[in-house]
């Protein structure tokens, strides 16, 4: 079974326990994977986070059932995992734009997200280069921060973390100090799920070989086969769009799996274009 076949029966279980109080650590034991790369690739192929995604398909069936039958609305909040009926008046508004006793009376306007079907290709539309390199074991410094990824803060922390690095002068620093075999800045996510739940860490780092420098931290990468693509276009868009056919094309169509340990994202620097270094096996 591939990755992606894997993913689709996470997404079924979710289908069939959508009423229930699942955790990601459930959903994300279904395809064989850790949460944090669970809710990452999930991310990655919808543009919205596992909590989301459940969230709008209970709003939907809310929808069906509230226009079909007769049930209080109080009622019908409790079913769907709300507290209050006026949390799930509020959830209601912001996804069907209207509320749910206008929905009641008015059965046309109610907005329906569909059950997810991820689709892969086995023959990309485009060619998808890459090489594949042994890289022994080899030492990170940078800066780390710690982020949830429930709905998504990680996806904002990090963004924001790029630019205070950018204005302080980090960025700038790490570059000088880049003195291993993989040139520039790298972007590393670390799953702490084992550490604290729901949590991942993200490092910005450079490749370095010597004595730790003053208010930098370290971080050992484990020696790996890594698969490494260029990112051609405009980011950060061809970034995500290359993530997606990583998983969706170049996965399903070849025979390695992915080894379990962070993956990275490298920036040689100015005209040169980035990479994603992904571990397989």
């Amino acid at each position: 079974m591939n990755w992606m076949e894997s993913l689709q029966i996470a997404i079924q279980y979710m289908e069939d326990h959508l009423l229930e109080n699942m955790t990601i650590e459930q959903i994300s034991a279904q395809a064989h994977i850790s949460p944090f790369h669970f809710q990452r690739t999930f991310s990655l192929l919808t543009d919205v986070t596992v909590a989301e995604y459940i969230r709008r398909r209970r709003l939907t069936l809310a929808a069906n059932e509230l226009i079909q039958s007769d049930h209080k609305i109080i009622d019908l909040a409790h079913k769907f995992g709300f507290d209050t009926p006026e949390s799930f008046s509020k959830a209601f508004r912001r996804q069907h734009g209207i509320t749910p006793s206008e929905a009641r009376k008015n059965s046309t306007s109610a907005t329906s997200y569909n059950r997810l079907v991820i689709q892969w290709s086995l023959k990309g539309a485009e060619p998808m280069n890459y090489k594949l390199v042994e890289q022994a074991e080899f030492t990170l410094v940078g800066i780390k921060q710690a982020f949830s990824y429930v709905d998504g803060e990680n996806i904002r922390g990090i963004a924001k973390m790029w630019q205070e690095a950018y204005t302080s002068g980090t960025e700038d620093r790490l570059f000088e100090l880049n003195n291993g075999e993989i040139r520039g800045l790298l972007g590393v996510c670390v799953d702490q799920n084992e550490i604290q739940e729901k949590q991942m860490e993200y490092w910005i780092a450079t490749a370095y070989e010597g004595e730790v420098p003053n208010g930098l931290l370290s971080f050992t990468v484990p020696a790996s086969k890594w698969s490494i693509f260029e990112v051609q276009g405009p980011m950060p868009e061809s970034m995500q769009s290359l993530w997606k056919q990583i998983i969706t094309e170049w996965f399903p169509s070849n025979p390695y799996e992915h080894a379990g340990i962070p993956e990275l994202e490298v920036y040689p620097g100015p005209n040169q274009p980035p990479q994603i270094w992904i571990p397989i096996k």
